[in-house]
Order: structure tokens, then sequence, then C-alpha cells
């Protein structure tokens, strides 16, 4: 009997959850007929499940033979079974209302509290199976080996349970001894106030039969019981009635010593777990087993198999360590950091994957989360797992990423903006030997840290790879030109974002570029100029293929001609080649002061500004083909129009040009040109960092004035803004990412679209991509 009915066919609905797979198993070895269908259904859960017996149907599959339908917190009234169900006149419960109903003729053993449960309840159950004393089981997640059930029955009338309190289902149970290690405030979409979540403790304190095990640090967050404790309350932790200290931790081998004392009848343990957080989880399993009559001995956990998602060590070799967590509440991320932080040392560094679970716990807890991740090198952020809520204002991933940027403003946070997997791939670029990996959350990151282990392995034969043409290239080319592998790009753009170039060079000279060309071309490598760095993003997961800078002195002359025209190199920058002319009374180029590139990327882009456009001042340029060939090319031959030059755009490299002033002027004149342009840009341009203007101007319009209109200045993600001084600049508040960037312009050119019928097309370059690829 169960709930007054006769029950002998139980259907799970959500059974590959952690609650109520494990449940179901239990379910099933006390001889009832249990069938069950989830959407989401893990490969390890599936295989415990059929061992178990456990017919799985498809959703909505709900058996002929049914007499109890049981759900886990994650389903909604609306699932196709429940409705079914219901119709059937079959009495519907959720997972902690059966395993409450289960365990009233037991002698139960509840494990709560608001973290740990599911290791603390782990632990009790390794110790009790290894000193051989017979307790039923439910844990609320799985073993890290395949051996163990996650449940078992035993023949006992002890039953062993991970309580969870998330959906107030706490209320029903009155064990036999009650474990709880800590209070937080949690599930704050059930539990509105602090109070409100102790008084559930309180109450499953009360209504406890024997024992109440009370970790001695369980009030140290700020909670309280509104009534008083109980005399039968005992405590665990250092100094209290369980007395324990870490007394060494071995990380090679993943065990730590515990000195024991106070009630416990041993004096040592040894724990096939570190960490502080887990040596409280051991003396809570210990205390509790010896309350249930059991025999303590010092190797009840030494050989305990961990659990899923608890620390889980994915990889772990002389480079990189990658560790996948649960940990979903700021408490727990700051054990988990600090574990961690001391077991790398100073060696590595800590970089943090994170994703929040439930937009109601991210809406409470996210400046607490933000102080909790500080404690990483760097962090990357992943969107909501909403486990069935809906969105709410203040609960998403971005509000965490700019708390973290308030509360920790010098460390490094990327935010994936829902590209996750660019952004995973930027990390497998970007790990360096000694780093440690922390895949953290409650969601689906578990699934994500074993496809980045992928990636990243794949990853690390591609820039070995790489690494092996960079030594190619530098043996092809003078000792005076720079070759480098993985060279960062984002100081060397104006937006100052983006990821790196598998391969940058600096050629010496026009031979050595040559060279570079040929064994490019040889290797079926993509080519791609960098001047200045201006008017152009560079995508996160940076560039595959061979960049190419005219950085070096060689390609920086500025010689002027008897007949006043001026020779100049393709790398002058063009600030430098205003002063230059003006000093020498040489006016007409005052218009390219202010433009933040060299004269490379202007003949390229023929760069305007002031209404005058550089091929306005060139006579001819001298270029190279991409097959090494080197021409000198008169204006006139040039197909020159709005922002290029066909010959440049088209494989041309840019190595110098010869231009025309318009006239002699005296020197002060030309100064007072230069500053009145000066001003005029301070007024109508931002002086964050940017890429210059995003969108060509549409045809009889102005893109500015487009975007003005819509209402889009001030539009943010991440830390990039569409700037308040002139509304056709992106700008970098700090931190942003190329993907944030790109991601702010796909959405103002959906606004302009949607409002204007204008469709703006970008005028700066996406490098190494196309924006057909992204917008």
């Amino acid at each position: 009997m169960l709930f007054g009915r006769a029950v002998a066919a139980i259907h799970c609905v959500g059974v590959a959850g952690m609650g109520l797979g494990p449940l179901a198993i239990y379910l099933a070895r006390l001889g009832f007929e249990v069938s069950g269908e989830d959407d989401h259904m893990s490969g390890v859960m599936h295989a415990q499940l059929e061992r178990a017996g456990i017919a799985l149907t498809p959703t909505g599959g709900l058996p002929g033979r049914c007499d109890l339908v049981a759900c886990s917190s994650a389903v909604r009234d609306g699932h196709p079974s429940v409705g079914a169900a219901r119709g059937r006149g079959i009495h519907v419960v959720r997972r902690g209302e059966l395993l409450a109903e289960i365990a009233r003729g037991k002698k139960l053993v509840a494990i709560c509290g608001s973290h740990g449960k599911t290791t603390t309840t782990a632990l009790l159950v390794t110790a009790l199976r290894r000193a051989g004393f017979p307790a039923g089981y439910v844990l609320g997640g799985l073993f890290d080996d395949d051996a163990t059930p996650p449940a078992d029955a035993a023949g006992s009338d002890w039953l062993v349970a991970e309580i969870d309190e998330s959906d107030g289902t706490i209320e029903n149970f009155s064990p036999e001894i009650t474990v709880a290690g800590n209070l937080d405030w949690d599930h704050p979409d059930h539990y509105r106030e602090p109070a409100a979540i102790e008084a559930a403790f309180a109450g499953i304190f009360g209504r406890t039969r024997g024992t109440v095990l009370l970790g001695a640090n369980a009030f140290a967050g700020g909670a309280r019981l509104r009534q008083p404790l109980r005399e039968s309350i005992v405590t665990f932790g250092p100094g209290a009635d369980f007395d324990f200290r870490v007394e060494n931790e071995s990380p090679a081998d993943g065990r730590q010593a515990l000195a024991l004392g106070g009630r416990f009848p041993i004096a040592t343990a040894t724990v096939r777990a570190l960490g502080a957080f887990n040596a409280a989880n051991a003396a809570a399993a210990l205390a509790a087993a010896h309350l249930m009559g059991a025999p303590l001995a010092p190797d009840l956990l030494a050989a305990f198999p961990g659990v899923r998602r608890r620390q889980s060590v994915l990889l772990a070799n002389s480079e990189l360590t990658v560790i996948e967590d649960y940990a979903h509440h700021p408490a727990e991320i700051s054990a988990l950091l600090a574990s961690l932080r001391a077991r790398i040392g100073g060696k590595g560094r800590l970089i943090v994957v994170f994703q929040p679970h439930r937009h109601s716990r991210t809406a409470r807890f996210k400046a607490d989360f933000a102080a909790a991740l500080a404690l990483a090198d760097r962090v990357s952020l992943i969107d909501v797992y909403p486990a069935g809520e809906p969105p709410q204002e203040g609960g998403h991933t971005i509000d965490v990423y700019r708390e973290l940027r308030r509360a920790a403003p010098a460390l490094p946070v990327v935010y994936c903006n829902g590209k996750t997997d660019v952004m995973l791939a930027v990390l497998a670029r970007s790990v360096t030997p000694g780093d440690w990996v922390a895949f953290v959350g409650a969601g689906d990151i578990d699934r994500r840290a074993r496809e980045w282990l992928v990636l990243a392995d794949e990853y690390r034969r591609v820039a070995n790879r790489w690494a092996t043409i960079a030594v190619a290239l530098r043996g092809s080319v003078s000792v005076e030109t720079k070759v480098r592998h993985e060279e960062p790009l984002a100081p060397r753009t104006t937006m100052r974002a983006g990821g790196a170039a598998r391969i940058y060079a600096e050629p010496a000279g026009e031979t050595d570029l040559r060279a570079l060309l040929r064994e490019a071309r040889a290797r079926a490598l993509d080519v791609f100029l960098l001047g200045r760095g201006s008017n152009l993003i560079v995508p996160d997961e940076g560039v595959d293929g061979l960049v190419i800078s005219l950085a070096h002195p060689a390609w920086q002359a500025f010689e002027p001609r008897g007949d006043g025209g001026i020779w100049a190199g393709a790398g002058v920058r063009l600030k430098n080649l205003c002063g230059l002319a003006a000093k020498a009374g040489l006016g007409g180029f005052e218009f390219l002061d202010g433009i933040p590139g060299n004269l490379g990327g202007a003949l390229r882009m023929n760069a305007g500004a002031m209404g005058a456009w550089t091929f306005d001042v060139v006579e001819r340029v001298r270029l190279m083909t991409r097959d090494g060939e080197v021409r000198e090319v008169p204006r006139a031959e040039l197909h020159t129009g709005y922002r290029h030059c066909a010959e440049l755009r088209d494989g041309g490299i840019a190595l110098g040009a010869l231009l025309r002033p318009s006239a002699a002027r005296p020197a002060e004149d030309i100064a007072r040109q230069l500053d009145a342009y000066r001003d005029k840009r301070r007024e109508s341009q931002p002086r964050e960092p940017s890429a210059g203007c995003i969108f060509k101007n549409p045809e009889g319009a102005a893109a500015g004035r487009l975007i003005d209109e819509c209402g889009l200045k001030g539009e943010c993600v991440g830390g990039a803004e569409v700037s308040a001084v002139h509304a056709n600049f992106i700008v970098n508040r700090g931190g942003a990412t190329a993907t944030d960037i790109i991601e702010l312009a796909r959405i103002v050119r959906v606004r302009v679209a949607e409002k204007t019928g204008v469709t703006l097309e970008p005028e700066v370059i996406l490098y190494g991509k196309e924006w057909r690829e992204v917008l």
C-alpha cells in the first residue's frame, strides 16, 4: 500500500534525473514493477536503469499497467504523461513525496542541508558497505564507478537517503537520524526569504525521532533556527562533539588523512577525496555511521569511488588538469575554488567555465556568484541553464558578467553571449601548460566539458602542426624578420579585442616578404595583411593563416623628392606622415591625421575623412602580387572607389606610394588645419577603443543617423557599446570580446532594418572571416 492505495506498478516521469532515477532503482529492488521516461536520457543513467530492470518508454508513453506516477521536480503539469495519468484517475506524486511514503516504515537517515548532500550520502553508503552494515540507500547522483548502483534495498530496516529541500517535500519526512552540514539560503523560487528555508530545516530537526547531527559551522553563513535547538542535537567539525582535523593531503593519490577525536571511537581515517569541504563531509558520514551502530575502522573511506560531477577529474597530466563539478550555489563555488587554488599553489592558472543554474537563483545571488568566481584567474560564462524556469529580469548570465566586471575589473572574463561553441574554441586555443580548467554548474555543462576535452585535444594537434609550419617559415627568411606562432592580435588592433594569429610575421624587406608569400602558397596557407589594426575586428577564435605586418623599420621610409613628391613606405603611420609633411611645408595630407592606420591600409581601403580620400594624393603605388612579382602602377590604372582599391583588395600588397602634395604651404598654416581637424574629431568621435565606423553609409543617408534614430545609442552587449558620441561607432568599454562586438553589430543591423527598411552593410573588415557567416 502506498498513499492508501494498492500499488504494484509505478511509472517515473523524468527518470534520468539524479533525484528520481536512483529512487526508481530502489523501488525496483523493493519488488515494484517500475517503468520510466525522460527527454534527456544520459548513457550512464540509461545503463543503471536497464540493469535494474526498469522498462523505458518514449515521452508520453504511459504504460497500460500503471498504479502510480512519480515526477521529478523538473516536470511540469502540462507533461503528456501527467495529463494521461490524471485522465485515467491515476495518482500523481512528486519524487520527494514518494520517497517519504516509502521511508515511513524505515529507520531513515536523512542527509539534508544546502550543500554536499550527495557526497555525504555517498560517503556514508561507502562506509556502511565497507563495514558490512546492512542498510538500504537512495543516492541523489551516481557513483563514479560503474560497479556501485545509486540505490539498493539491502533487506534492512535502515534507509539512507538524500533529502532535497528544493520543492518543499522535506516537510514529509520524520527521520530516525538527520544529518545537515550547512544551512545556506538557496532555491529562492520556492523559499522567498531565508527564514522560510530555515523553518524547513527546523521542521525536519523537530520531527527527527533520534539524533540530529549538525555541522558546527552550519550557521556560518548567517542562517539561524527560529526555535531552540533540541538536546538530541550533536555536532561535527573542528572542536565539535565529533571532532576532526585534516592531518595531511596527498594530491598524488587523491587522499587525505583525518585526525579524529571527541565522540569518534577511532583516532584516524583515510579519505579518498581532497579539500576541506570533503573532509567535513567525510567526518559527517563517519559520525552518522557510528550513530547507526556500524563498527568504524580507519580505512572505511580509503577506497571511496567518488560521485560523478563532484570534483570529477576528467584529465590530469603534466600540462593540463580538467575538473567538472556540480557546484551551483555561491558557497559551493567558493569552497570548490578555494580547494582547487590550494592544490594548484602557484604552479598554474585556475580557469573556470561557469554555467548558472536557474534564473531565480542567478537573479538572487549574482553578486555572490561574482565574489566566488573572483577566486579564479580567468572566467568564461555560459548562458543560464533554466531547468524549466521562465526567464527572469536580472537572472541572466550577462548580469553575472556585469557583477564580475564591477567586483573584479582586472579579472579576464568572457561571456559566451549565446556562442558557447566559439567561446570554448577560444578557451581550447588559449590554455597553457600547468593550467587547471574547472567546468562548474548543475546543468548540461558536464557534457560541454567532455566535448571541450575532445576539442582541446584536436587543437593541441593542430597547434603542433602550425608550430611546425612556423619553424619552416622562420627558416625561409633572414634573421631580421620576426615569425611567431599564436601571436595575440588584440593589442595590435584599435578595438583591443580578438584572438591570435596562428602565424604572425614582420618581414624585414621585399626579399623576405616574397619568401613568406611563396612558402605560404606552397603550403596553401591563407595570407592576411595587418596594418595598424584599425577598421577591422579579429574574431575571438583568431585567424587561421599567416598574418603579415609591415611593421619593420624597412617599410617606414619618408623621402621628399626634388619634384615636390613624397615617397612613403606602406608601414608609415598616417599620423607620422602628416607630421613629417607638415614640417616640410607640404600640405594636402591633413585629413589623414586622425585615421588610426598606416599608409598600406589607407591605400587598400582608400581611407577617407573630412571630405577627402587617400587616392586624392596618390601618384603611383608600388605593390607585390601574391606570386611575389613587384609592380609600380600609376594612379590612372588603379580601380578605386568608396572604401576600396581593387588591385590591393584582390591580393596585391602595397609596398609604398609616391604621394603628391596639394601645394607647398607654411608649416604654421598646416598646423592650424591639423588642429582644426583634431578638434572636430574630438567633438564627433568617441575616445574609447573602436574600429572606426562599423557600417557603410547607405545611398543618400548616414548610417550613424539611422542608428541614432532607432534609439540604439548606449545599447550594450557585454563590454561592447554603441557609442553615445557617434552611433556608427561600437566602442570597447573594457573587457569586450569580439563576440560581443559582432553580436552588437548584428543587433544594430536587425533593428535598423526592422524600423527603417534599410539594411546596413559593414564597413569594417571581419578579419579572416566573412560577415555573411555571422550576420
